[in-house]
């Protein structure tokens, strides 16, 4: 089997990276995306998404010909799918929407051929890989696939997850092991040899419904660890404790590893996936649903911690209504990256320009314009050094440039740092 042209349907924070790395082994990389914007940057040899070095390996990738992007995909020995796999909207629940998926499928159909490889990596329900085969059989009837033939089929199907942490991930796409579930034996082997051209990690073989499950397996676990750990901060503050300093001290226990707390749970992977098992599971899920709640209901405590500081300052006398400022430092989901998806900190800066419209400055280093729903209460971008004078001051993300911040309060201020980096004095 050779993989030399390969379609990589999807440009956000997986798919482009992903074929940017395929593009520097020398294949002949397709990247497709429906933002006009991106494939435009992109065919310019510039990235529209913020990732270390992620830039200059686009840059080189489209210098020498390997990577383009486009619209609309052509014909090609493997195709990549990194699409979203959100909830629906309007509808109760956490239910997956898979309409991104099956839109790809119905872009990349009309132009398989025999002996093609598809590769779902998007983050799935159990059951999405199988799904995805299915709508690519009804496109293409004159081809068959693994659900109806087994090996002997025409067009092979497998699941890949990604399992890489922003800011890390050109690194960790070569160097981590990858979970990969073919819908036959065959369809695995042929997807092993296609990540196999750069891959430095282990490629371990499964069927597709395991690999998916893996993937949700992976960020349920970390969900779970941090609600314990959001869950205590709430029960520390209501008993005045010190929260950083319990976790410090339970650490050094050798079989305890406690993380750390913060605003909530963002990304398009720990906040999204135990979700794909609870709608799967809904009545035996019980300890993965709790965990998911805990840490989406963090954002409110966090904005009811704010307006208790808020009605204080006011109700001492200390600064009106009228003169009262307040600054969130931070809203992406998680430190020195631009990725505001599902992002805690942008909830909660949202939520409390709603309560305090025209009293909310942001910093946020990684962007240049804030999200609508702040700009419609008013809420404006500032520096760090302004933001540092309001009244009410809540960190809520760790950027390593505030590591270690110091603030020395006036009389008429007030710290929330949901991080535990800021040094008061």
């Amino acid at each position: 089997m050779s993989f030399e042209n390969i379609v990589v349907v999807g440009l956000g924070y997986i798919g482009l990276p992903t074929a940017a790395v395929f593009a520097s082994r020398k294949k002949r990389v397709l990247g497709v995306d429906i933002n006009v914007k991106a494939v435009n940057l992109i065919n310019q040899g510039e990235v529209h998404i913020v990732e270390p070095d992620l830039d200059m390996l686009v840059h080189a990738a489209v210098s020498e010909g390997y990577l383009r992007a486009s619209t609309s995909p052509e014909p090609a020995d493997a195709f990549l799918i990194a699409v979203p796999t959100p909830f629906k909207k309007g509808v109760a629940g956490h239910e997956p929407d898979l309409s991104y998926i099956q839109a790809a499928c119905e872009s990349i159909a009309p132009v398989l051929e025999k002996g093609n490889l598809v590769v779902l990596e998007s983050t799935s329900p159990v059951g999405a890989t199988e799904q995805m085969a299915d709508w690519l059989a009804d496109a293409r009837p004159d081809l068959s696939f693994p659900q109806s033939v087994g090996s002997a089929s025409d067009i092979r199907i497998a699941h890949c997850p990604e399992r890489v942490l922003p800011g890390h991930i050109l690194r960790e796409l070569v160097h981590n092991d990858r979970v990969i579930g073919g819908m036959t034996p065959d369809c695995s082997r042929a997807a092993v040899e296609l990540y196999g051209s750069f891959v430095e990690g282990e490629c371990i073989l499964t069927n597709a419904r395991t690999a998916e499950m893996c993937k949700l397996t992976e960020n349920s676990f970390r969900d779970v660890n941090i609600a314990f750990a959001n869950e205590l901060s709430i029960i520390c503050d209501k008993q005045g404790i010190d929260v950083w300093e319990l976790i410090s001290l339970a650490n050094r226990h050798p079989r305890v590893n406690i993380l750390q707390p913060g605003p909530g749970v963002g990304g398009h992977c720990i906040a999204v996936d135990p979700w794909f098992i609870v709608s799967g599971s809904p009545e035996e899920a019980r300890l993965i649903r709790t965990a998911r709640e805990v840490n989406d209901g963090k954002p409110e405590w966090v904005c009811g911690k704010v307006r208790g500081l808020a009605s204080e300052l006011i109700g001492s006398g200390q600064v009106s209504r009228d003169e009262l400022s307040i600054a969130c430092l931070g809203l992406s989901f998680k430190p020195d990256i631009d990725d505001l998806r599902e992002s805690p900190a942008l909830q909660i800066a949202q939520m409390i320009a709603e309560d305090f419209p025209g009293k909310v400055m942001v910093v946020e280093p990684h962007i240049n314009q804030l999200p609508g729903d702040l700009r419609r209460f008013d809420a404006r971008l500032a520096s760090l050094e302004i933001a540092l004078d309001a009244n009410i001051v809540i960190l809520l993300v760790d950027h390593k440039e505030w590591k270690q911040l110091k603030m020395s309060l006036n009389m008429d201020q007030r710290l929330l740092d949901t991080r535990g980096v800021v040094d008061p004095r």
